[in-house]
């Protein structure tokens, strides 16, 4: 199977020109990006879903004055008293807009006070209780989700999430968001294979995934999408979370991904870097090359699931059918 046959290809090669239309859009984020008067939000999501509720705190805690919470779920359907949200704001990322559990959740939050938003990549509110549910929905696009692991629902999500850090506190330049989409189409032009990678990747015992920041975020995903789509045994750490006992389980067997935010690698990084030194583990520091930081995340991010993706055909698997993953998973 060639990589452009594939349905997960295809859902990559959308992001560039779905970046673009949901930034012609974005000034309805205006209305739609609710907080608190405190400037303060809840986030739930589950999946990738949840690691972009990641990428927003990082983002919005750093350049946004936004004090972000994160819900689970559970807690809240323990709670054997209302809680407070009376004036709050409460987040639900979802790409389906069907996920049972979330959508219970926001539910209960709406009812004890709080303001909802969903951000869903579904437009037909028939098939998107959640989206009726919150009132205020940020559609990340018209574009149908693909049966496969989910790719520029993800990448939308980090979009959607540096252009409300944008409408609240004007943190970036129009030319950041530009400048992104650019690198988006050139990360997409890239055809070229590192077959030796592919190799050592494929005899890897453990892959890890380390990133520091909003690279947590990328960190974290790009070892799910690892898992679903190749079958890999893969693990995302921040990279202090890293050297506080996780480093200790790779051996020589393993192979770790280090995510620099920038061409000059930070310390934190290089700590990292020396621990795997000491323990023999082949590593690869990716470096996101002249694109500002947070927006060289999102190329980063592609190039990360496409190499997930190749990983899986050099394995002879199909990646457009990962086994336990199903588009709209209920876990309630």
């Amino acid at each position: 199977m060639k990589i452009e046959d594939t349905l997960t290809y295809k859902d990559i090669a959308e992001i560039p020109g779905l970046l673009e239309k949901f930034s012609a859009g974005a000034g309805a984020l205006k209305k739609l990006a609710a907080r608190s008067k405190e400037k303060s939000v809840y986030l739930v999501g589950r999946g990738s879903s949840g690691t972009a509720t990641l990428f927003a705190k990082y983002i919005w805690e750093g350049y946004a004055g936004t004090i972000t919470n994160f819900i689970h779920p559970h807690s809240i359907f323990e709670a054997r008293k209302p809680l407070n949200f009376k004036g709050q704001a409460a987040w639900a990322f979802s790409q389906s807009g069907r996920s049972q559990d979330i959508t219970a959740c926001l539910e209960r939050l709406v009812k004890w006070g709080a303001k909802g938003v969903a951000v869903t990549n579904e437009p037909d509110l028939k098939n998107n209780p959640l989206a009726r549910l919150a009132g205020r929905h940020i559609l990340l696009s018209n574009s149908r989700e693909l049966p496969v692991a989910a790719t520029k629902s993800f990448e939308l999500q980090l979009w959607a999430v540096l252009w409300t850090a944008q409408v609240w506190s004007r943190c970036f330049k129009p030319s950041d968001f530009k400048a992104a989409v650019a690198a988006a189409r050139s990360e997409l032009a890239v055809k070229q294979t590192d077959e030796k990678l592919l190799r050592i990747l494929a005899k890897a015992g453990m892959i890890g995934f380390v990133g520091r920041g909003a690279y947590n975020a990328v960190a974290e995903d790009s070892a799910l999408k690892f898992r679903e789509m190749s079958r890999t045994h893969a693990l995302g750490y921040s990279a202090a979370e890293f050297l506080h006992g996780p480093v200790g389980a790779f051996t020589s067997k393993d192979f770790v991904f280090l995510f620099s935010p920038s061409d000059t690698v930070p310390e934190d990084i290089l700590k990292v870097k020396k621990a795997l030194d000491e323990r023999g583990t082949a590593y690869l520091v990716v470096k996101p090359g002249a694109l500002r930081f947070p927006f060289n995340c999102l190329p980063v991010d592609m190039r990360m699931k496409t190499l997930a993706l190749r990983l899986a055909l050099h394995k002879g698997l199909n990646p457009d059918s990962p086994k336990g993953l199903n588009k709209v998973t209920q876990t309630f």
